[in-house]
């Protein structure tokens, strides 16, 4: 009989698994573009609700058939640009600040009181300081968003929206492709077993059911990090790559009638998107234009929405 031999269970794709260092991601690579406009977005994940729409996509079997589509509701409220940032390569040149700001970002930062003079500096590239305006609790998130064109484009775009707000459906269109980084949800300091679904020990080991059954040879004396071993799960940052936007909704048209679980009610414009989103509910969402986008794009033809009551699911 030939020995029965199977895989490593547990993937390596992400390696190695620890816990990101905050809440809300940051976005380390951009994509290149000749527009001068922001290059990301962000929002606040509602829950998910499901499309019944027709197929676009002349390639495959169900192509004119009506399919049903699960999707994610983001609430987008509008970002207020309190600043932008001059970078020289890697480093940062200076920091021209608004001298308007909302009045719940005193609970982030320290705001300044004076007016800052703007100073006559030169750099290569520009980036947007934000802060989120979120409808259900008081403080913000404050992050940098980059923007696309020529450096002369960057910065006649960062002073025409400096103090102002920018609204998501501004700067996508419907169909559009995204990148989604987000803080998958947390579950804490788990075993090997379900970390990385390592096989049970029989009954006749002695107190290591739910162990790694072999940490390695005996020489050399060391634990190499390809053995499954206890520790963080989730609370990982995580990228999605092509997401599509397939619509942009009224957050009135879109409260199913039992609410969402475990959610809040939306205020400001949502964004629909296709598929699923890691991370919980009320947690950011960070969205850039896509890296790798598909060659192709297929109009949204959506026929039904469902406001159906989510209570008891």
């Amino acid at each position: 009989m030939p020995t029965k031999r199977r895989p490593k269970r547990g993937s390596r794709a992400f390696w190695p698994r620890k816990r990101a260092k905050r809440i809300y991601p940051r976005i380390k690579k951009w994509p290149v573009s000749n527009d001068a406009k922001p290059l990301g977005f962000a929002g606040y994940k509602v829950g998910m609700t499901h499309f019944m729409m027709i197929d676009t996509n002349p390639n495959i079997k169900t192509k004119g058939m009506e399919i049903f589509k699960p999707v994610t509701v983001i609430e987008c409220p509008p970002l207020t640009v309190f600043g932008y940032r001059i970078y020289d390569g890697s480093y940062c040149v200076s920091d021209i600040i608004s001298d308007k700001f909302d009045k719940n970002m005193k609970r982030k930062i320290k705001v300044p009181k004076k007016k800052q003079e703007q100073k006559d500096v030169k750099g290569d590239r520009i980036c947007l300081l934000v802060n989120t305006n979120p409808t259900f609790k008081k403080t913000p998130e404050i992050f940098e968003i980059a923007l696309g064109g020529s450096y002369d484009d960057q910065l006649k775009y960062a002073q025409e929206v400096l103090g102002k707000q920018i609204k998501m459906s501004d700067i996508f269109k419907e169909g559009e492709y995204l990148d989604s980084v987000s803080v998958t949800k947390g579950k804490g300091f788990e075993g090997p077993v379900k970390r990385f679904g390592v096989k049970l020990q029989s009954r006749k080991t002695e107190q290591i059911h739910r162990k790694t059954g072999a940490l390695g040879q005996k020489e050399p004396g060391k634990v190499r990090y390809t053995i499954p071993r206890e520790g963080q799960l989730g609370f990982h940052t995580r990228t999605e790559l092509n997401k599509r936007i397939l619509k942009f909704i009224d957050a009135k048209d879109i409260i199913p009638k039992g609410g969402f679980v475990n959610s809040y009610a939306p205020k400001s414009e949502c964004v629909l998107i296709e598929g699923s989103i890691p991370g919980p509910k009320k947690r950011l969402i960070r969205f850039r234009q896509a890296l790798r986008p598909p060659k192709q794009r297929y109009p949204v033809d959506i026929k039904y929405i469902s406001l159906e009551s989510q209570q008891g699911r």
